[in-house]
């Protein structure tokens, strides 16, 4: 079954991204925006970046100009904002695996990263790097809830699984 992996694990980016969001949704806004001992500073602003990488990818996927000079979200994007473009962004993603063939995966695209470096990969590589980029910082949003007493979800590949969602 080509593209089976690639095809599922957007579709658990798109499901452990939103468990994610509904965790941090339950939280106070200030706590949202609390300065914390993270990478980009609080939990929405890992948000914030997370989300930022992965429309960059969009638009090297795409071929396009993204717009971006800095790996990261405005400070005034509130969390519904976010949530709302993240939701958008992981189903662009699924739509986008489930167009592609493995052909296509394998077509390297030159583009240039925010830094101003130039850069090559292929489709897929792009692709594997947002899903382990996402899952990466997900990671750190998971440390900051822990650290400040909140719940935490559970984004596990095996309980998407298992789950069968």
């Amino acid at each position: 079954m080509a593209l089976r992996n690639e095809k599922m694990l957007a579709r658990y980016v798109l499901w452990a991204n939103e468990v994610t969001y509904a965790v941090v949704a339950d939280l106070p806004e200030a706590t949202m925006s609390a300065p914390q001992d993270t990478m980009f500073g609080s939990i929405l602003g890992t948000l914030g970046h997370n989300y930022a990488v992965g429309a960059i990818f969009q638009a090297h996927l795409e071929r396009r100009a993204h717009g971006f000079t800095v790996r990261r979200m405005p400070d005034t994007t509130t969390f519904d904002e976010l949530r709302a473009m993240q939701r958008d962004l992981d189903a662009w993603y699924v739509g986008w695996i489930d167009r592609m063939t493995e052909c296509e995966l394998d077509q390297s695209i030159d583009f240039q990263f925010v830094d101003g470096g130039k850069g090559v990969m292929t489709r897929g590589e792009m692709f594997f790097h947002v899903v382990n980029h996402y899952t990466f910082h997900r990671g750190f949003i998971v440390d900051t809830l822990r650290r400040i007493s909140a719940p935490v979800p559970v984004t596990d590949l095996t309980v998407y699984l298992r789950d069968g969602v």
